[in-house]
């Protein structure tokens, strides 16, 4: 079994054993100007900004997001809210099941956003830890 740890949290639920995935709610301690800046995001695509400077990560609140991790595994998902994450650590590359979104390869340093409603496949290459906010 996978292990995996999420610190910060509301709320967790452990969907299986088999899936070697969380459901996990972040304390939400950015300010409401921060969060009302994501709903301009166009959200078909897995949007990756790869290595934004700290400004960037500091204006986003990321620091102050729960976080979440787990090793080497192959596992299934769905969003049912928008996600933002950056990686501390690890490697993973998201396919998404909708064979016209594009598959994204990230890694320790990017920050990622999945749109809500997409279900898609984690292969985790390398062991992740991220920061995470639902929105």
């Amino acid at each position: 079994m996978t292990m995996a740890k999420v610190k910060g949290v509301a709320s967790l639920a452990l969907l299986s054993s088999t899936t070697h995935a969380f459901i996990a709610r972040p304390t939400i301690i950015s300010s409401r100007n921060a969060l009302v800046s994501y709903s301009s995001l166009k959200m078909s695509e897995i949007e990756v900004v790869s290595q934004p400077d700290k400004d960037f990560l500091d204006k986003k609140g990321v620091f102050n997001w729960g976080t979440w991790g787990c090793g080497v595994s192959k596992f299934p998902w769905t969003y049912d809210q928008n996600e933002s994450c950056y990686l501390l650590a690890g490697k993973v590359t998201v396919t998404p099941d909708d064979k016209s979104l594009k598959p994204a390869t990230f890694g320790k340093g990017d920050f990622v956003t999945f749109p809500a409603g997409m279900s898609c496949t984690w292969d985790v290459s390398e062991t992740v830890e991220k920061h995470f906010m639902f929105f």
